[in-house]
């Protein structure tokens, strides 16, 4: 008959391997922070001061606070059972991020929490876990508390979590090249939290107050994926899918083409989110962003469909049908969700393609003989140059056989090598980088060069000139001098 052992695991070997289940910085805070929206604080500061002989990283907030029996419950690995009903406000999961996410970063982990009168600590230290390769939690007197780094910026209330012996934020860099590296990583940490917590920053999850978050003293501002605030962003009809008891709401937006934004608010978007590439579905627990740009392998990323996206909210009920891990970085949705958001995926897909399209057939639509000509056939899709041009017409007329022979060739090659792979390349990844022209030194002159090419020295007309003008696009941004030119040559 088998017999029963106990076979702890080595405190040293797997708190050393808790250190890489892959989360980043901007990660590990992100988790933290999960706590204290939960603890109902709604103003965390998060600061971090490498100035000293040991840096240092403190995340405070103003939430409930922790009791010492809660602290000591906190400080546990594996707080609480995954599948144990939570409050609906809650954030965490399986009572492991504060430790994980923390030991990812550092080897001296300390928590100090106030509630009315009474303060509490304790702190994880990886080295005496090796020593002693037992888990020894070391709980704080008051005169320890007091020598903690920015302990005195908690307030009545709240919590502290302490981070020492920070071994992997410098990356074994000195002096100035240090402050570099931290001051790069504390900025990608800014842009991950207010995509993450947006919702939260700007006040709109119910039940929760508006929460600030601040990075060293700067504060963090909300950024919406769904451009909500450009009227140009389409919001379509929302989808809700019942799973058991629970709802799982599907509300689609299309974001406007970058045309339609401006200078600021591109490159506000570009700058934090890669505005232009992250399509797919974002996946909201309880209002907080898990994960995002990712269509869950039911249709392919492309280039025409970068600008839908598909907000998907779930409760915390429904952490295990979304096989939620550690880090609350992966969800992947259940089936009957997967299936209704196939059926609509080519609405969004389908309106997306016209937004991203529409500049260029309105072009097509409003000019009587385009430059560009665009074909879809049995062979596929090509664009050619328009022999049927006007300008094209007009040379053709001043050239003999083998001038005309000559031109139509010049037409087919620039048509064949036309470098559609690295527009492709450039536009998706930097769309207002590229330049349909270069600067014009004097429009004035080549439109009257243009007018010379067409008509000579006759009078020629005045509204087939504007089409062709604008067939050129070479004068888009000299609308003004355009007509001023017309009024003065056609009057």
């Amino acid at each position: 008959m088998a017999r029963e052992c106990r076979h702890p695991p080595s405190a040293a070997c797997l708190s050393a391997s808790m250190r890489d289940l892959g989360y980043s910085l901007e990660t590990a805070v992100a988790d933290l922070i999960d706590n204290s929206i939960s603890a109902d604080a709604d103003a965390i500061d998060i600061v971090c001061d490498i100035s000293g002989e040991r840096p240092v990283l403190v995340i405070l907030d103003n939430g409930r606070g922790m009791d010492e029996v809660e602290l000591l419950a906190a400080m546990r690995h594996g707080t609480g059972n995954p599948r144990q009903q939570r409050s609906p406000q809650d954030l965490g999961r399986f009572g492991l991020g504060l430790k994980t996410a923390s030991f990812s970063q550092c080897r001296s982990l300390t928590v100090v929490s106030k509630r009315g009168d009474k303060v509490c600590g304790a702190e994880w230290d990886l080295d005496r876990i090796d020593v002693t390769d037992d888990w020894v939690l070391s709980v704080l007197d008051e005169a320890d508390i007091h020598t903690l780094p920015n302990i005195e910026r908690l307030g009545s209330q709240g919590t502290a979590v302490i981070w020492q012996k920070l071994d992997r934020l410098i990356e074994d860099e000195a002096g100035d090249h240090s402050q570099e590296i931290v001051n790069e990583k504390l900025e990608v940490v800014g842009r991950h939290l207010s995509l993450v917590f947006h919702r939260f920053l700007s006040g709109e999850v119910k039940g929760n107050s508006r929460v600030s978050i601040s990075v060293n003293g700067h504060p963090i501002s909300a950024f919406d994926p769904f451009c909500r605030k450009n009227p140009a962003t389409q919001m379509l009809p929302e989808e809700i899918v019942r799973v058991g008891d629970a709802e799982v709401r599907l509300q689609p937006y299309v974001l406007p083409h970058h045309s339609r934004l401006s200078a600021s608010e591109y490159d506000f978007y570009q700058d934090r989110s890669d505005f232009i590439s992250n399509q797919g579905g974002y996946v909201y627990r309880n209002g907080r962003l898990l994960a995002w740009g990712d269509w869950f392998r039911l249709v392919p990323k492309g280039e025409a469909t970068k600008l839908a996206r598909v907000q998907i909210d779930f409760p915390n009920s429904l952490d295990e049908a979304w096989t939620i891990d550690i880090k609350k970085s992966h969800a992947r949705p259940p089936h009957m969700v997967r299936e209704r958001l196939r059926q609509i995926i080519s609405q969004i897909t389908g309106s997306s393609v016209r937004v991203h399209r529409g500049r260029g057939q309105k072009l097509f639509q409003e000019v009587k003989a385009p430059l560009w000509e665009r074909y879809a056939d049995q062979a596929g899709i090509r664009y050619v140059l328009n022999r049927s041009h006007p300008i094209v017409e007009r040379l053709r007329a001043r050239l003999n056989g083998e001038g005309i022979q000559h031109l139509d060739l010049l037409l087919e090659a620039a048509s064949a090598s036309l470098p559609i792979e690295m527009v492709y390349s450039d536009y998706s990844t930097s769309p207002r980088d590229v330049k349909y022209k270069p600067p014009m030194q004097d429009a004035q002159e080549k439109l009257h060069e243009l007018k010379l090419a067409l008509w000579g020295n006759a009078s020629g007309n005045a509204e087939v000139f504007r089409d062709i003008v604008r067939s050129t696009q070479i004068f888009d941004a000299y609308k003004e001098i355009v007509e001023q030119y017309i009024e003065k040559e056609f009057s």
